[in-house]
């Protein structure tokens, strides 16, 4: 492995060592440690050997013990942080992840929302010989296999149905999964029953799998969604995590503060439910989810159909008018902004509200309606939606069981206009709503990163510094961390974030990303 001289001093130590003494292959010294087990931090030293942590030392490790020693004074090193639910559908293009290896972010999950890759093993081997940047893993989608048995019915399963997405979910298990996703508020998923997913998380809780939801309804049916993600935790006895938790639309602004308490009443019930979030008053969707999604049942072919029949029609409108005004509408369509519009790709960065102006209907939701119609046939765009409220954000975040997570797919500069979270989220907390706000201390921050979610996944050599984990690092500056993207230009990497290492092998060195790829794909045991 070989490093440039940094700025962050890089000594080549040459002399031999003692007899005896034990010789690393990496040295972190004079760091400031957080172990992520939310213990207050000390200054130490952390030896690797191969793509393992030797040793944590609270006093220094002699160099000649080292054949390398980076000193890290003035940097923070803690165990590399965990994305929950990351979009890793570019992976096998983007193997080098460099959008989430330059947040600090050495293991990622994909599969979530439902969806996922099938079949399952393929795909892991596939992204096994790609090359990877960072560590992967994966959950089996509710969504995806559903649409591979029943394609986009908005029916129940028939009992062979059933017995055919079981066994789906029990392979992808088999497999390596670590356990199933569901979008509920997508489709297919939408069609789905309570007790359908209950029956599919019961397979995923055999074979030792958690249970994520994006809940069936964020915005006016948030409770109701948050009771359904508890009830089918419960029924299935499976661990839950309520997946990019928040309050959708200003009338349900204010409502974390009872789903939170849902979540503490659940856990003294015995419900083992946690929570993970990104730090931002935006979400990112499907421009379709302005659409009622029982129209959307048969695809676009369908809703032409649908949209013909005068009664239809109305009831489609009068649906969308509803989301527009209440859900990711937010009351005002300026607040959803276009990402990646393959039909007029000069709207990507542009409004809802511009695309009104620009075609001269009336700029308010009643105006709108009608190019919601035209967006989704047209092929529903990438969006953001400008819809969550800051103090719900600081208090979902500060919730004890809230882990961190992006929500963020995989992305390169210069292709669309994307949520910055794709590039900060971790940064984001660490500067934002660590040093800045205060929301956070650093030792808990990080504990929401790393020791949280590797316990959510059952993985005891992950999100840890200590003598045998994985040397999966990451080392930045407290007092610099942050988030450089924005809404309109979200194609910029963080800084503060020095050292990236994956396995014992810097993916991010003094600040900038390597050709190192000792990533690999993790499958639960």
């Amino acid at each position: 492995m070989n490093f440039r001289l940094p700025a962050v001093a890089l000594l080549f130590v040459l002399a031999a060592s003692p007899a005896g003494a034990q010789q690393y292959d990496i040295v972190l010294a004079n760091a400031t440690i957080i172990d992520g087990t939310g213990a207050a931090r000390f200054t130490g030293a952390v030896g690797i050997t191969g793509d393992r942590i030797a040793i944590v030392s609270r006093t220094p490790i002699p160099a000649a013990q080292a054949k390398r020693v980076i000193d890290v004074r003035g940097h923070v090193v803690a165990p590399g942080f965990i994305d929950l639910h990351a979009h890793l559908e570019p992976l096998l293009q983007m193997p080098g992840a460099e959008s989430a290896a330059r947040q600090g972010v050495t293991l990622a999950l994909g599969g979530p929302d439902g969806g996922g890759p099938w079949p399952f093993k393929p795909y892991l081997d596939s992204a096994e010989k790609a090359g990877l940047g960072i560590n992967v893993a994966f959950l089996v989608g509710h969504n995806t296999v559903r649409r591979e048995v029943m394609a986009t019915a908005n029916r129940a399963p028939t009992v062979a149905e059933l017995e055919k997405m079981k066994a789906m979910i029990a392979t992808g298990m088999k497999e390596g999964a670590f356990g199933m996703s569901t979008g509920l508020r997508y489709v297919p998923g939408y069609y789905s029953k309570t007790d359908e997913v209950i029956a599919l998380a019961k397979v995923a809780a055999a074979s030792g799998g958690i249970y994520t939801s994006h809940l069936r309804e964020e915005g006016l049916g948030l409770i109701r969604g948050v009771s359904e993600a508890i009830d089918i935790g419960k029924q299935a006895r499976i661990p839950i995590v309520l997946t990019h938790h928040k309050a959708v639309g200003q009338p349900t602004w204010g409502k974390s503060a009872v789903t939170l308490a849902m979540v503490d009443s659940a856990r003294r019930a015995g419900i083992d439910v946690m929570i993970d979030q990104y730090p931002y008053t935006a979400s990112s969707t499907s421009f379709s989810v302005l659409m009622p999604p029982w129209a959307l049942e048969g695809g676009n072919t369908e809703l032409r159909k649908k949209l013909a029949n005068p009664e239809l029609r109305n009831a489609i409108e009068k649906g969308i008018l509803e989301l527009l005004l209440n859900d990711r509408g937010g009351g005002d369509i300026k607040r959803v902004q276009f990402a990646s519009v393959s039909w007029d790709p000069s709207l990507n960065g542009k409004t809802l509200y511009d695309w009104a102006v620009k075609r001269g209907v009336p700029p308010t939701p009643e105006g709108a309606v009608q190019l919601v119609i035209e967006g989704v046939l047209k092929g529903a765009p990438s969006s953001v939606f400008h819809v969550m409220d800051e103090k719900d954000v600081r208090r979902i975040m500060a919730h004890p069981q809230t882990m961190i997570a992006s929500d963020g797919r995989l992305s390169e500069p210069g292709v669309s206009v994307p949520h910055p979270r794709n590039y900060g989220t971790f940064p984001r907390v660490l500067g934002e709503y660590v040093r800045v706000q205060q929301v956070l201390t650093l030792e808990t921050a990080v504990k929401k990163m790393t020791s949280m979610p590797a316990k959510r996944l059952g993985l005891a050599d992950r999100g840890c510094l200590r003598e045998g984990c994985a040397a999966d690092i990451t080392v930045f500056d407290a007092a610099t961390v942050a988030d450089k993207g924005t809404f309109a230009s979200p194609h910029q990497y963080p800084v503060g974030i020095e050292w990236v290492f994956v396995g014992g092998q810097a993916v991010v060195a003094d600040g900038k990303f390597t050709s190192a790829r000792p990533g690999h794909v993790l499958r639960k045991r």
